[in-house]
């Protein structure tokens, strides 16, 4: 959570009264614009990802894989709608934590696996693209392969989240013991120590899953531009050829698959984007944290927002490529305006195209 270093001290009042504290210790304007944004975030979030949670479920019979890696991004992006942003929006109301030890490790595993299971998700998809496109030929094994890709997803969720409910717990403030506060603070035995874990966790939620998603797609768009330069024969490879495959010009690659290629990209671009200032920044804290004071604290949580907007745009993605999504969240939305103005809104369930079932 991020606090203000602001000098600047205000009086509290209440039961508490006369006491002096600095501004990143009470409810302040910039706390509030904080809790507008995680509230905002959490209705675009939760109306999103139960949307597509919703549309997958109801046409599962219709269900690939690429449909069920993406019922499960929507599962991690749920857990960070309906646990980590009402709990940094209470947060952020309360200012200090209210809650109790106990809580405080076992909302710091939670506030921690939606973002790793997503990360790891991302990876499983893919590696999943992969080996539809590179190696199609090992079609067979795919069912088993992804249950078991799927299941590493989330064991190594879980255990690179175990560890928050180990150093996290409730602190003391030195010079007013009723405030407390869930940190990490007195729990490593030195400043080195908190760098490896910290390192840790950018490797594990950033590093790896980017390094593995880049050479994944660096394997795939190689394939592609291989198949477009064999299907022309003799003409040289270049730019137009690269994009015609990109198209689904491709004798080899289906456009079923090309077309879930392009959106397991985009959602892959979306993850980069969102997440890579902030871990940018994160970066410059630990190696120059004297130099990083000096940025405004606004700008630490602005980040902050923008990566944790990432669990908004998974949704606005899949909705891009699928028009089963569209005529779900259509139907939803009249649901939703019929109770509003009291006039039934009629609605029949309309099978799927064959051409929306991804490979």
């Amino acid at each position: 959570m991020a606090t203000t270093t602001s000098p600047f001290l205000i009086t509290t009042v209440g039961p508490k009264t006369n006491v002096t504290l600095s501004n990143e210790m009470v409810f302040n304007d910039d706390t509030l614009v904080s809790v507008i944004a995680y509230c905002c975030l959490f209705v675009v979030a939760a109306a999103g990802n139960l949307t597509v949670f919703i549309t997958l479920f109801r046409n599962r019979g219709f269900r690939s894989r690429v449909n069920t890696f993406i019922m499960h991004l929507a599962i991690a992006d749920l857990i960070v709608a309906f646990i980590m942003l009402p709990l940094e929006t209470i947060w952020h109301v309360t200012v200090s934590w209210d809650a109790g030890d106990f809580m405080c490790r076992v909302m710091m595993f939670w506030r921690a696996f939606g973002f790793y299971l997503s990360s790891f998700i991302l990876m499983t998809i893919s590696l999943d693209r992969y080996y539809s496109i590179v190696h199609p030929l090992s079609i067979f094994d795919t069912p088993r392969r992804a249950r078991i890709m799927l299941a590493i997803a989330w064991l190594m969720s879980i255990a690179a989240s175990l560890p928050q409910s180990v150093i996290f717990h409730v602190e003391h403030h030195p010079l007013y013991p009723w405030f407390t506060q869930c940190v990490t603070f007195n729990f490593f035995p030195s400043p080195l120590h908190e760098l490896a874990y910290s390192l840790f966790n950018v490797i594990a939620v950033y590093v790896l899953p980017l390094v593995v998603i880049t050479t994944v797609y660096i394997l795939i768009l190689f394939k592609v531009f291989r198949n477009a330069h064999r299907v022309k024969g003799d003409e040289t490879p270049n730019l137009r050829s690269f994009q015609r495959s990109i198209h689904g010009s491709s004798a080899i690659i289906d456009k079923a698959k090309i077309r879930t290629l392009k959106m397991t990209l985009v959602i892959v671009g979306a993850f980069v984007v969102c997440w890579t200032p902030y871990f940018v920044m994160a970066a410059y804290w630990w190696f120059d944290k004297e130099a990083a004071k000096k940025i405004n604290p606004k700008v630490q949580r602005g980040l902050f927002l923008f990566a944790v907007s990432n669990a908004c745009i998974d949704p606005v993605v899949y909705g891009m490529f699928t028009t089963t999504f569209r005529r779900e969240a259509k139907k939803w939305t009249d649901m939703f305006k019929s109770k509003l103005t009291g006039i039934g809104v009629s609605s029949r369930n309309t099978p799927q195209r064959p051409n929306e079932v991804f490979i």
